[in-house]
C-alpha cells in the first residue's frame, strides 16, 4: 500500500510503532469487544490482514483492520475507529476508500462489515458509501447487541450475476452440459 492524501489525511499502512497509538484508540472507542494489543500486533505482521492507518498532523486519526482470506470473494472490515478528536473531518471515509483500494487491488467482489445496531453515525458513513444491509447477527456483541451485517459490491452492477449472463471470461462451460431454453 503506498500513501496517499485525502482532505489532508495521509493514509498508508500502519507499521509496528503505531501499535501503542493504536491501542489506544481501539480502547478509547470500544467499551467492549476490543481488539487485544496481542492481536492489533498479530493484525500488523500478517500480510493477508493489513492495518490501514490515517494521520493528521503527524498524529493517529483513525485506522481500520481489514482480514483477506485465500477463498473468499470479499474483504472482511474487521474493525475501525476513528480519534474523537479528529470526528467529522472524513477520516472514517478516507479510512472506508483505503479499504476498498485494497480489495480492488486484490480482485475481491465486496467488502463487508458489521457494526452495532445503535451506531447511528457509523451506520449513515456506510450507508453513504454504498454499504447495504444484508444480514444481522443477534447477540454477537458480549453485552447481547444486535450487529448490522452491510456489504459494498465493487462489481459494477452491468456485470453482476443476474443468471443469464454469460459466463465470465476464461470460463468455460462443463462438457456436455445443456444451456438451459
Amino acid at each position: 500500500m503506498s500513501n496517499w492524501r485525502h482532505s489532508g489525511i495521509v493514509v498508508r499502512e500502519a507499521r509496528l510503532r503505531d501499535l501503542d497509538a493504536i491501542a489506544r484508540l481501539e480502547n478509547e472507542s470500544f467499551e467492549t469487544d476490543r481488539v487485544s494489543r496481542r492481536s492489533l500486533r498479530e493484525f500488523l505482521r500478517a500480510a493477508h490482514r493489513p492495518v490501514i492507518a490515517a494521520i493528521i498532523d503527524d498524529e493517529l486519526a483513525g485506522y481500520a483492520l481489514v482480514s483477506l482470506r485465500k477463498t473468499s470473494r470479499a474483504v472482511r472490515i474487521y474493525s475501525l475507529a476513528v480519534d474523537a478528536r479528529f470526528a467529522r473531518r472524513g477520516v472514517g471515509r478516507a479510512l472506508l476508500m483505503a479499504c476498498e483500494a485494497y480489495a480492488r487491488r486484490h480482485r475481491r467482489a465486496a467488502l463487508t462489515l458489521e457494526v452495532r445496531y445503535d451506531n447511528s453515525s457509523a451506520i449513515a458513513l456506510y450507508e453513504s458509501s454504498g454499504f447495504r444491509q444484508f444480514g444481522e447477527h443477534a447477540r454477537y456483541y458480549a453485552d447481547g447487541a444486535t450487529a448490522l451485517r452491510y456489504e459494498k459490491s465493487l462489481i459494477p452492477a452491468s456485470l453482476r450475476e443476474t443468471g443469464n449472463n454469460p459466463p465470465p471470461e476464461g470460463v468455460r462451460p462443463l462438457r456436455g452440459a445443456s444451456r438451459p431454453r
